[in-house]
């Protein structure tokens, strides 16, 4: 049995869903939020998130691998005060926590935006995590289903074929001592366990990327545990406060052991 701990994670809400739904007695069950506040955040107390981020996600999706979603962090990023982490959460996905975003002051901004895999009707929550470890949370209704199972959209071959190569979308001119919006593009086909070759009928193993780490002239910025919640070729838009020229570097991993490296140098122009 795996003992990845994401994949521990996993088994445990799914354990605890079916409790849940089992349970025939006249007492009040957990919530699906329940079991995943107990799960991921100890049962720590989670305040309403209005004024501090905001969550936007389509009420109903068109495609249901394919959801775009952004958080926007309603909180300047200081060093006295700053949203360190955001936990994007999909309540009733099999992996429900699609990523947690770890932020660094250099950011400017904790607004984050990205897409995921909406496997059923469900609240899609954001959980921010400030330096001070309050905890404040949104969420949104989506309806969407078949997300997590849904056949990729490229041939396996091709898709491995890419597997690793990055794309980095950057403004025209760099702002210095401002918050600059950079798209991260990954290609990798994020296989959830839950998908069927079309050619050969049979169940593709799961294989996705599990962290994304980005620094700026080696100093952190942005890291992310991901899972299978995160689509096929993740994107990932975020923000940078450069104060001058320098090197972006994106190190990602996913659980088969493989390491892609890319490097850019921005800002020479601005």
């Amino acid at each position: 049995m795996s003992t990845h701990p994401l994949s521990r994670r996993r088994v445990l809400v799914s354990v605890a869903a079916a409790s849940i739904s089992a349970l025939s007695v006249p007492v009040r069950a957990q919530s699906q939020w329940d079991v995943l506040r107990e799960l991921f955040f100890e049962n720590r107390p989670v305040a309403d998130g209005t004024g501090v981020i905001e969550l936007e996600a389509p009420a109903r999706a068109h495609d249901a691998a394919l959801v775009e979603v952004a958080v926007r962090a309603l909180l300047p990023q200081t060093p006295e005060r700053y949203v360190r982490a955001v936990h994007l959460l999909i309540d009733r996905n099999p992996a429900p926590r699609a990523a947690v975003f770890r932020f660094s002051p250099r950011t400017g901004s904790a607004s984050i935006a990205t897409r995921i895999r909406v496997n059923e009707y469900t609240p899609v929550r954001a959980v921010a995590e400030l330096d001070d470890g309050t905890l404040f949370t949104v969420e949104r209704f989506v309806k969407a289903s078949g997300g997590c199972s849904a056949p990729a959209s490229k041939d396996k071959e091709v898709a491995y074929a890419r597997i690793g190569k990055m794309k980095l979308v950057q403004p025209e001119k760099l702002t210095f001592g401002a918050p600059n919006e950079l798209r991260l593009l990954i290609s990798h086909p994020q296989y959830s366990g839950m998908q069927i070759d079309q050619l050969t009928r049979n169940w593709i193993p799961a294989d996705h990327l599990e962290t994304i780490r980005i620094t700026w002239n080696d100093e952190p910025v942005l890291e992310i545990e991901a899972d299978i919640s995160l689509s096929e070729d993740p994107m990932i838009a975020f923000h940078l406060v450069p104060e001058g020229p320098g090197t972006l570097r994106v190190e990602a991993s996913d659980i088969k052991g493989r390491r892609f490296v890319q490097t850019w140098q921005l800002g020479a122009g601005a």
